[in-house]
């Protein structure tokens, strides 16, 4: 599916998303906790805290951070590198795909109300 976002039309998709993202009952992330989880699930493993420091341009305690929130929603978890015991691998959980499905899902309608008369 091919979205236009000429003019406005890419911050109105936003805007929509966003809005029902926290009108849901879901977990409402933090754009940075949204671009890491994106990144850990789009992006091709292993992923540790340093390599997701340096791919989003951000500190270590930033990711820290981050992944603590998201672990606690259940979005990913932290396991040891069998092959490596001293890295610890930031990994994606099924609820983490779940949440990201249904985010995608909601982009998708948010899409095909741009157009169309404004929302409240």
């Amino acid at each position: 599916m091919k979205i236009n976002l000429s003019g406005h039309s890419g911050l109105k998709l936003w805007m929509h998303t966003l809005t029902d993202t926290v009108r849901s009952k879901k977990a409402d992330l933090t754009s940075r906790q949204l671009a890491l989880l994106l990144h850990i699930y789009l992006k091709p493993q292993p992923h540790t805290v340093r390599g997701l420091a340096a791919a989003l341009n951000v500190s270590k305690p930033v990711i820290t951070r981050a992944v603590d929130t998201l672990i606690s929603l259940g979005l990913v978890k932290r396991t040891r590198d069998e092959i490596d015991k001293r890295n610890v691998l930031i990994q994606r959980t099924v609820k983490g795909a779940v949440y990201l499905t249904d985010f995608a899902e909601t982009m998708e309608r948010a899409n095909s109300h741009i157009g169309q008369p404004e929302r409240a």
